[in-house]
């Protein structure tokens, strides 16, 4: 993978660079002149490091940002001083107002402060030039060395939160995830204009399987089941094991009436067609399924529109299973002042 350097300053000052950096084929440079194409290209496509030309208009402003966005403040950020002739005439022995100026390069979000000489003119020069670069092309690896860790950590992160976001047995979504997606969904519908609906479905008689084959079969089952949801469910729609044998379906762009049409669809198909456990064993279910559509009054995080379709699935049950219950307007209403009572 290719090491990113995002250079600010001049093409001057870029052509001062050392060539083992220029020339390396492990980095990938850009050269940017404007503070605000800078934010821009570090906001869509952050480098491992960042080389500002501290004389260019904007390079401290651009540490200042840098370190203040929570999200990109791990990007190292070294600032090359290039103004050493009008620094040197300010003061060319004061090694306090050294140690002042590169202070306060640091508290303005510089990770590193370096003085850039000037060309060579002698073999002493030369050789001072080249020890320069060194600790240039050091501090670059340092920076480099900590996006490597971020990155790393950031690739754990992100297994971790899908780890705990998903169901081992089923790999489908699991009721941690629900709380986050529906509070989403719910918002983005207000937002939108757009109605939303939901399913609470529940495998009928479960326990008896079970009971009867094991529950190595019974995990075999609902692993199946997801399988069969999966393969006959909108790819905008979501669902998630709920609980045991229960699940839940989100759906998007959807209305109460249709949520019903959809949870009298995937009654019949779970139902039509037995489930092949093995070469000697296929088990015929059937499912109970609650629908419910979002309306104005309900809460952000969706509890209302989960009980709502949990009675329905009572309401199905109660019935004798095998059967999905929806609800029109005047239902839902009702359920919300019992909710809120």
């Amino acid at each position: 993978m290719k090491i990113s350097i995002l250079v600010f300053g001049s093409q001057n000052f870029f052509a001062t660079l050392p060539h083992q950096m220029l020339d390396a084929k492990d980095f990938s440079i850009e050269v940017i002149r404007d503070i605000n194409q800078a934010i821009s290209l570090i906001s869509i496509a952050p480098p491992d490091v960042i080389l500002a030309q501290t004389s260019m208009n904007g390079s401290m402003e651009l540490c200042r940002w840098l370190k203040s966005q929570t999200q990109l403040s791990w990007i190292y950020c070294i600032l090359l001083e290039d103004r050493l002739q009008q620094l040197a005439a300010r003061n060319q022995h004061n090694w306090e107002w050294e140690l002042e100026i590169t202070a306060t390069a640091l508290r303005q979000g510089a990770d590193a402060y370096i003085w850039q000489l000037s060309e060579a003119k002698t073999d002493s020069t030369f050789t001072k030039i080249t020890a320069h670069h060194d600790l240039l092309l050091a501090q670059l690896m340092v920076g480099v060395r900590k996006a490597q860790k971020y990155r790393d950590l950031q690739q754990t992160n992100d297994l971790l939160s899908a780890i705990a976001l998903a169901d081992s047995l089923t790999d489908m979504n699991n009721r941690r995830a629900l709380e986050w997606e529906l509070s989403r969904k719910i918002i983005q519908a207000r937002i939108e204009k757009t109605p939303l609906s939901l399913i609470i479905l529940d495998v009928d008689y479960f326990k008896k399987v079970n009971d009867t084959y094991g529950h190595l079969i019974g995990d075999r089952l609902l692993q199946l089941l997801c399988n069969r949801l999966r393969h006959n469910l909108r790819f905008e729609d979501t669902p998630f094991r709920y609980g045991g044998e229960e699940f839940v379906v989100v759906l998007p762009n959807t209305n109460g009436e249709e949520a019903l049409l959809v949870a009298k669809r995937l009654n019949r198909i779970i139902g039509e067609e037995p489930f092949k456990i093995n070469s000697k064993l296929a088990i015929n279910i059937t499912i109970s399924l609650g629908a419910a559509s979002l309306q104005a009054q309900d809460d952000v995080h969706g509890l209302n529109l989960l009980y709502r379709a949990d009675q329905h699935l009572l309401q199905a049950k109660a019935a004798g299973r095998n059967q999905a219950v929806g609800c029109d307007y005047s239902a839902s209403v009702s359920h919300i002042k019992a909710v809120s009572s």
